[in-house]
């Protein structure tokens, strides 16, 4: 009897201290952090991926002018996800359903950051191609 009443002790401070550290979760800071990653990320291939094929391409200066232009878009979507979270954190909302909003945001978020140099240099094929 004892031990069941311990073990009931137990699970329910488990339970209360899972709830505590689930509600200290700074998920705008988690975002803040996938966004600085995902910029870098973004960087990285850009200057390894996207300037490699176009310098061995041979091409004018006009993709260059495409890279100024990812930079700008990319960095104004990464402001809004902080944005979002920074909000989203003082929200009232269930640390579940916060969590699985975070994996959304944060999987989008990646697949920006590591699709638009693809996705670019696939555009200048289709625009070298052409001309």
């Amino acid at each position: 009897m004892v031990a069941a009443a311990s073990r009931k002790s137990v699970t329910k401070h488990r339970s209360e201290s899972d709830m505590i550290a689930n509600q200290s979760v700074r998920w705008d800071k988690k975002m803040s952090n996938n966004c600085a990653t995902a910029l870098l990320v973004y960087t990285m291939l850009q200057i390894f991926m996207v300037v490699g094929f176009i310098e061995s391409k041979g091409m004018s200066i006009a993709p260059y002018f495409g890279l100024v232009l990812l930079v700008a878009i990319i960095i104004p979507i990464c402001r809004k996800y902080e944005k979002k979270w920074e909000a989203m954190n003082q929200s009232s909302m269930s640390s579940q359903s916060i969590a699985a909003r975070f994996r959304k945001d944060q999987v989008t978020l990646w697949l920006l950051a590591g699709g638009l140099p693809f996705l670019f240099i696939a555009i200048i094929k289709a625009v070298g191609s052409i001309l």
